[in-house]
């Protein structure tokens, strides 16, 4: 067999690119179509797929393009594409690079979940009021999923790792096509005969038509009536479908499902293993401060010699009772006393006296003149009333018009008469002034054609106070010059 006929797949590659660079409807290609999968990656190049109904076509946009975009393309958006179709050698395939995207409206994909994203939110399926609690510590979870996906040996193998405690079911689901919704809504509806803590309803991540199973209506209500806390777990982070906004919990990917589902029994462990030292360490401290206390109790007289409280007690006691002994005496004695005194007064041997001496009293009283003359009283005392009137109205008449003769003065003063007369006087003073201090200015002597002489910025007034070598500033009139002693 003659080999020189066949060529390599890399030649292939080449003359396949050649011919796309030669033909000009590819070099400037206009193409319109669906946005999907579009990523952008840390290069700043934007990768997407351009669709329509029958078809799909690679794009790429280069950072230096898609810098100049006044949006952001997303997912479901119908645009206008203008670029050129080149083949990449390495792996064989054409793509279209773009120079340019323009907005041509949103696709029926993005326009039919933003609608049912409206309906149930309206009707409160998104409301939080409704999310019920993920249990900390499950024992059972029931994930609905694809039976052969990443996405179910993702979670088994993260819980596995992380709560091994915990028994995992798969209620084996269609997640794409075109009975994967219904196949979805019945193992959700079949998962609530089985005693589950937990329920994880998704997929692994893929393109917007793959990923529409959740954004089907009755899968969201499936969801929202089923008795079980649902954790969505449907694509990458970057994705959003109904089942994320009705579960819930919603998690950016299966695997991080998993991990918000059950704890991790190495940090739970560790936690215990934390407290165990403390409680530890707490009783240690507890008791040797109880050890010493009943130490310090033992050590104390009392316990060791007990009888000492009876002694000092009745030692105590003793002592009262000589104090009680002593008092009750004296105060016998002393009221012994005060009653011999009271029995010997003059008051009590001669009652009538005092009984007399209180009645004159009482008939003086009687007898006074206020008593028999009131109203000689009252008309005293108006009488020193009218006079303090009279004296208060006399001295405040005083005092109105004195204050009223130093206003006329202040207002015929003449500061306020002549105001201006007030000015010119301080002008020409202070003018009288600055020609005094005029005269006795250094500057008017050096006009006069004599100099001034300075060392080191003082004033020399006489030839004893210079030595050789001092550095002297001799100012006229028009300047000044340097020179030095010799």
């Amino acid at each position: 067999m003659n080999n020189d006929r066949y060529i390599t797949v890399s030649k292939v590659n080449e003359y396949i690119a050649r011919k796309f660079v030669k033909d000009r409807d590819l070099a400037n290609a206009y193409v319109k179509g669906e946005i999907s999968n579009f990523k952008v990656y840390p290069s700043g190049h934007c990768y997407f797929t351009l669709k329509d109904e029958n078809s799909n076509l690679k794009g790429v946009m280069y950072r230096n393009y898609a810098s100049r975009l006044d949006f952001q393309p997303k997912d479901g958006m119908k645009v206008l594409v203008k670029g050129k179709i080149e083949v990449y050698k390495k792996r064989g395939e054409y793509s279209l690079y773009a120079s340019m995207i323009k907005k041509d409206g949103l696709g029926d994909l993005y326009l039919e979940f933003e609608k049912l994203k409206k309906k149930l939110d309206k009707e409160g399926l998104f409301d939080k009021s409704y999310k019920k609690q993920i249990p900390k510590f499950p024992k059972r979870i029931g994930v609905v999923t694809a039976e052969t996906g990443a996405a179910i040996k993702d979670i088994i193998t993260t819980i596995s790792r992380r709560w091994p405690f915990c028994e995992v079911i798969l209620f084996p689901s269609l997640v794409q096509g075109e009975n994967a919704s219904n196949d979805i809504v019945r193992q959700i509806k079949r998962s609530e005969n089985f005693d589950l803590d937990v329920l994880i309803v998704g997929r692994g991540g893929g393109s917007i038509e793959d990923l529409w199973s959740f954004n089907e209506e009755i899968v969201g209500r499936a969801i929202f009536e089923c008795n079980i806390p649902v954790i969505s777990a449907v694509g990458h982070e970057v994705d959003y479908t109904i089942s994320d906004f009705v579960a819930d919990l919603r998690a950016p990917t299966p695997t991080a499902a998993a991990e918000l589902a059950v704890p991790n029994f190495s940090e739970i462990k560790n936690k215990f293993d934390e407290y165990n030292r403390r409680i530890n360490k707490s009783i240690k401290i507890k008791f040797n401060e109880r050890r010493n206390k009943l130490e310090n109790i033992c050590s104390k007289r009392i316990i060791r010699n007990p009888e000492t409280i009876y002694r000092d007690k009745q030692l105590d006691l003793d002592t009262l009772i000589a104090k009680v002994e002593y008092n009750s005496k004296s105060i016998i004695s002393s009221n012994k006393y005060k009653l011999k005194d009271i029995k010997s007064s003059f008051i009590i041997k001669n009652p009538n006296l005092l009984l007399d001496s209180k009645m004159r009293r009482i008939s003086d009283v009687k007898n006074s003149f206020v008593v028999r003359n009131p109203d000689l009283l009252l008309d005293n005392f108006s009488n020193e009333y009218n006079k303090l009137k009279l004296r208060l109205s006399h001295s405040s008449e005083l005092l109105i018009n004195k204050k009223e003769d130093d206003l006329k003065q202040l207002k015929n003063n003449h500061v306020f008469v002549n105001p201006n007369q007030f000015i010119d006087k301080k002008r020409n003073l202070y003018f009288k002034n600055f020609n005094k201090l005029e005269v006795l200015n250094p500057l008017l002597t050096l006009k006069r054609g004599y100099t001034l002489t300075k060392v080191e910025g003082k004033v020399v007034s006489s030839s004893k106070n210079l030595k050789k070598g001092d550095k002297l500033e001799v100012k006229f009139t028009d300047g000044s010059v340097n020179t030095e002693v010799l």
